[in-house]
């Protein structure tokens, strides 16, 4: 294994996929899909190699780093911790569900599969490089596939929508760009390691004399914030999500929106953890602002994708009310387990959010199949005379969301609140009516969908298919797993949780 290049091949072998997708323009279309499934499971694959040869105490692991752009001292240097390898065996699970849940998209198989594997590769390339330089080029590129499959593929206001989010990611990602070439200038690297180290004895702050550490903070801040996304640059989230096609949402939302929370965990917080402090304020009202309000805007929602977008918002809100509250008591407080509650539960809410949020976005495909296309709240009633079996999947999909104690999305929800009561527990007061909410909204779904006399075409729904419960079967099952035995994943990271908790002032 120390010859092989693993973490290359992680993010080079679905480009590969891609790549042959490309030079055979005649293959057929059940030929496209199955090569594009198979070059999508290699994630897994070697995700899962990874993670049966990981040792959470030794810092990052399969590392390789070699000269790229000498004269701009650029590397090509990756490397994988708890935090990447989870990121990485969520990507392995949800890219293969994504595909499974578009098998029957019949309109252009190949140009979507090729896609679908271009942003699947560059999606990985974040998590795993750590030179901003081609971290960078993943994070842009992941842009492109991600437009045309809103675009081509997406509903009525798929256009509209596709630029939309390429504009306001594009436009965050200037002001993050203009931060690291101030932070080249300084330092002359763009070596996430190295940085960090220049930071920990004080050099950073040196080199970024006066208000420019402010400046830099403010413009990457700014980058991640409209990627995760931040209130109020979230509006570009709900309209994205819901023109999208069920595998593109799926992937959106199980991936891509937490390339904005790996962000902060890698970049600022190692970086700029005065800032942090400084600015701690505002930020928790804003992480607030969307726990809450992402939770009242679901619960007004009568189109179901876009009541799972605005509830993506409020999940991983909750992420960044962990991160802002632990920066809050930088230098203030000292409560080491609250700290490493709240960086376990955003770890593991990352992770276990993407599974069900995917996984419901998937239920809401089957109903549009069922229904022709419609997906309004009011469109279905008495689905579980139907559809039992689909009923009880969806359901479990929904309990999780909701953080149903023994399902997964429980462990990553507590952990937050364990940690924010215990640093600032006005802010973990607030957050209990974005619980409320949520409560509110996932009820209804289950009781205006599943129960009740049946509208319009129900009655002649059947029930899920062999495809469909691929699909959703094994998200079902880690959701128990997981919710039962959290260590699965908490071992990954606590070792990585404990160094972060140790380095606080």
């Amino acid at each position: 294994m120390k010859t092989v290049p693993l973490l290359s091949l992680i993010i080079l072998l679905p480009w590969l996929g891609a790549l042959v997708l490309a030079l055979l323009p005649r293959l057929k279309d059940t030929t496209s899909r199955w090569l594009t499934l198979a070059f999508s499971l290699s994630t897994l694959a070697l995700g899962l190699m990874a993670y049966a040869r990981f040792e959470p105490y030794l810092g990052f692991q399969f590392s390789e780093q070699h000269a790229w752009i000498p004269s701009l001292n650029v590397t090509w240097h990756l490397g994988l911790d708890g935090m990447s390898l989870l990121l990485v065996l969520l990507t392995g699970i949800i890219g293969p569900m994504a595909l499974i849940a578009s098998w029957r998209e019949a309109r252009d198989v190949r140009l979507f599969s090729l896609l679908f594997l271009l942003l699947q590769g560059a999606a990985l390339g974040v998590f795993l490089a750590l030179d901003f330089f081609p971290w960078f080029v993943f994070w842009e590129l992941s842009l492109v596939p991600a437009f045309f499959l809103i675009k081509l593929w997406g509903g009525p206001g798929a256009s509209r929508a596709a630029y939309q989010f390429v504009i306001y990611t594009m436009a965050g990602s200037v002001f993050m760009l203009a931060g690291f070439a101030a932070l080249y200038v300084a330092t002359g690297t763009l070596d996430f390691v190295s940085l960090a180290a220049l930071r920990a004895d004080g050099t950073l702050a040196t080199l970024l004399g006066g208000n420019w550490g402010t400046v830099v903070f403010a413009g990457i801040l700014l980058g991640l914030a409209v990627k995760v996304p931040l209130f109020p640059f979230h509006t570009w989230l709900p309209a994205a999500y819901a023109e999208a096609p069920t595998g593109g949402s799926m992937f959106l939302t199980g991936v891509m929106s937490k390339m904005g929370v790996y962000g902060f965990l890698r970049i600022l917080w190692p970086l700029f953890p005065a800032q942090l402090h400084a600015w701690s304020a505002p930020l928790l009202w804003l992480a607030l602002g969307g726990v809450v309000l992402g939770a009242f805007a679901a619960l007004r929602q009568t189109d179901l994708k876009r009541m799972i977008a605005y509830s993506s918002v409020n999940h991983l809100s909750y992420c960044l009310l962990a991160l802002f509250a632990v920066a809050a008591s930088r230098g203030v407080t000292t409560s080491p387990d609250a700290t490493a509650a709240a960086f376990s539960g955003t770890l593991l809410q990352v992770f276990n959010h993407g599974l069900s949020a995917a996984a419901l976005f998937a239920c809401i495909g089957v109903l549009e199949t069922r229904n022709g296309g419609r997906r309004g709240l009011n469109d279905f009633g008495g689905v579980r005379t139907s559809m039992p079996v689909f009923a009880g999947l969806c359901g479990i999909a929904l309990f999780s969301s909701l953080g149903l104690p023994g399902l997964n999305g429980f462990v990553g929800e507590f952990l937050i609140f364990r940690g924010v009561f215990g640093l600032v527990p006005w802010a973990a007061a607030v957050a209990t009516l974005g619980l409320l909410a949520t409560a509110l909204f996932l009820l209804t779904f289950w009781q205006r969908v599943f129960h009740g006399p049946q509208r319009g075409t129900v009655a002649t729904f059947t029930d899920v298919t062999g495809l469909e419960l691929v699909t959703l079967l094994p998200g079902v099952i880690l959701m128990f797993v997981l919710g039962i035995h959290p260590q699965l994943l908490a071992g990954l990271i606590n070792p990585l949780i404990t160094s972060w908790a140790a380095s606080m002032p």
